[in-house]
C-alpha cells in the first residue's frame, strides 16, 4: 500500500528521492503507465482554489513533495515525509537510468531554442537514449491532439512536459487514457536548467533549502509567485489547530 501524508487535501507519497526514481524505472521496464505530479506550497495552494486543477493532480499517480515549505509542513504535523523528491532530480535520475537501458523519451515544452538546445545537449551526454519526439510548448490546443498521437505512436518511455502547473499537469490529465505506457511528468523550468540556458541554484543554496529564494533574487519578476508561501503557511497552521 502506498504511504502518504495529507498536505491540506493534498496527499503526498513518501518516499526517497532515489527509491523514487528506481520504482519509476520499474514501471517503465514493465511498460506501465504512471502520471506524476511534484508539487511546492504554490501548486498546493492554487489546487485550494482552482477545482478543476485539483482534480487533474488527484488523478497522479503520485504526487511527491518539489518543495521544502512541504517537507516542513508534515513534519508539523507529525508526519514527516523522507525528504524533497524534485522535478528536476527525477528527471536527472530517469534520464541516467534509461541511457544505461538504452530507453525512449518525449520532450514537450519550453521555448524553441530551449528545447533544440535540450536535445542537442540529451544526444551529446545520454548517448543510449532514444529522443522519439520534441515539441516546444507553443502549441494549441488542436496541436495538443496530434502531439499525444505522435507520443502514442512512438510509444515513448518516458515524457517529460515543461509548460509550467497548471497547464502540464492538465495537459497530461487530459490525454492520459489515451496512452498505454509512459511515464508522465510535468517539470515546470527543468528544460531550462538542463540544456544550459539558465543556472541551477548554486550548491549552497540547495543544501540550505533556499532555491526558492535564489530564484527570486535571480528573476525579481516571480516576487508574486513567492506569496503563496505565506499563504500556504497560514493554511496549514489553520490545519494543525483544527488536528
Amino acid at each position: 500500500m502506498k504511504r502518504t501524508v495529507e498536505i491540506l487535501g493534498i496527499p503526498f507519497y513518501n518516499v526517497s528521492q532515489n527509491a523514487f526514481v528506481d520504482e519509476l524505472i520499474d514501471a517503465a521496464v514493465n511498460k506501465e503507465r504512471r502520471f506524476i505530479v511534484t508539487a511546492n506550497p504554490e501548486i498546493v495552494m492554487h489546487a485550494q482554489q482552482d477545482l478543476e486543477f485539483n482534480r487533474a493532480i488527484q488523478q497522479a499517480d503520485y504526487i511527491v513533495a518539489d518543495g521544502i515549505g512541504v517537507v516542513k509542513a508534515a513534519k508539523s504535523i507529525g508526519k514527516p515525509l523522507k525528504g524533497r523528491v524534485t522535478g528536476y532530480d527525477t528527471m536527472l535520475g530517469l534520464l541516467e537510468k534509461a541511457n544505461e537501458m538504452n530507453m525512449s523519451v518525449y520532450f514537450v515544452g519550453a521555448k524553441p531554442n530551449i528545447i533544440d538546445k535540450l536535445i542537442e545537449h540529451v544526444k551529446f551526454k545520454y548517448k543510449g537514449i532514444e529522443v522519439v519526439g520534441a515539441r516546444d510548448g507553443y502549441f494549441t490546443a488542436s496541436d495538443s491532439e496530434a502531439i499525444a498521437e505522435d507520443i502514442l505512436v512512438k510509444q515513448a518511455d518516458f515524457v517529460f512536459l515543461a509548460l509550467g502547473f497548471p497547464r502540464q499537469e492538465r495537459w497530461i490529465s487530459t490525454h492520459l487514457d489515451k496512452f498505454d505506457k509512459g511515464i508522465f511528468m510535468g517539470v515546470g523550468g527543468s528544460f531550462d536548467v538542463l540544456s544550459g540556458c539558465t543556472k541551477r541554484a548554486p550548491d549552497f543554496w540547495v543544501r540550505f533549502n533556499l532555491e526558492w529564494l535564489y530564484r527570486i533574487l535571480s528573476q525579481p519578476s516571480r516576487w508574486k509567485r513567492a506569496l503563496a508561501i505565506p499563504r500556504f503557511m497560514l493554511a496549514m497552521k489553520k490545519q494543525r489547530r483544527h488536528g
